[in-house]
């Protein structure tokens, strides 16, 4: 889908953010992502894993300085940063607003400012990619979950992101469907972040793993060798 090129996808380096009310979210966060690569990243529940998601398109911005394919993410580069790192949240009816499967798929197309005929192209060829071709005139808002976290998938790919960031992708879908995500996200040749509580798939998807915890990062290192760490695991709330 897209050429990959022995380069940082991203760089994070003293990255911290606090909550409107002061709590502390992430302190201190250091982290290299070389392109090509598939990271996971786990911790427990308020760790910080989906705030550190947020700072990689802009939606939160906090102290310190974060790159994208060598772009500082700013305000005067969003829509540009946006459209290289597509983020999938957990919930897809945080990601789908429209009617329609069509104009939620062209969406991001279209704040591209591409031509109609090419927008097009684009919602086809995303919907092909995730298995959902000819449901372009359906309601996402009537569909089964597993259905809509693939229109959400079908969402940011049809801008074709260099860096795809999946929020506990797998969660609330049942054997078959979780079965056949992981196979479809395994196609997808880009630099992959993966936030997820399931270890299963993290040893699927990911070479690397990345754990947080209070906000920083505690461990990093290959995901075969982490996860068989089982003090490490059951010490931050993974076992």
């Amino acid at each position: 889908m897209i050429g990959l090129e022995p380069r940082e996808a991203i760089n994070i380096e003293g990255l911290s953010y606090r909550y409107p009310d002061g709590t502390p979210a992430l302190e201190n966060i250091n982290l290299t992502v070389r392109r090509g690569e598939s990271v996971a990243v786990m911790g427990p529940n308020g760790a910080g894993k989906s705030t550190l998601a947020l700072h990689l398109n802009g939606i939160l911005s906090g102290e310190g300085r974060i790159e994208i394919m060598g772009l500082e993410v700013s305000r005067k580069d969003l829509a540009r940063i946006r459209s290289m790192v597509g983020l999938v949240f957990q919930d897809p009816d945080d990601q789908l607003f429209c009617p329609t499967v069509r104009e939620d798929v062209a969406f991001g197309p279209r704040n591209q400012k591409l031509a109609p005929e090419l927008v097009a192209q684009a919602v086809s060829r995303a919907l092909g990619w995730v298995g959902m071709e000819g449901s372009e005139g359906r309601s996402p808002h009537h569909m089964s979950f597993g259905e809509k976290k693939r229109i959400s998938l079908a969402t940011v790919l049809s801008m074709e992101p260099e860096i795809l960031v999946l929020d506990e992708p797998v969660t609330n879908l049942d054997p078959k469907g979780r079965r056949e995500l992981i196979e479809l996200v395994k196609g997808f040749e880009v630099t992959r972040i993966v936030i997820s509580h399931d270890i299963g798939m993290t040893r699927e998807l990911c070479d690397r793993l990345v754990i947080i915890d209070g906000g920083k990062i505690v461990a990093d290192g290959n995901t075969a060798e982490l996860l068989g760490d089982g003090r490490l695991l059951e010490r931050h709330g993974l076992l």
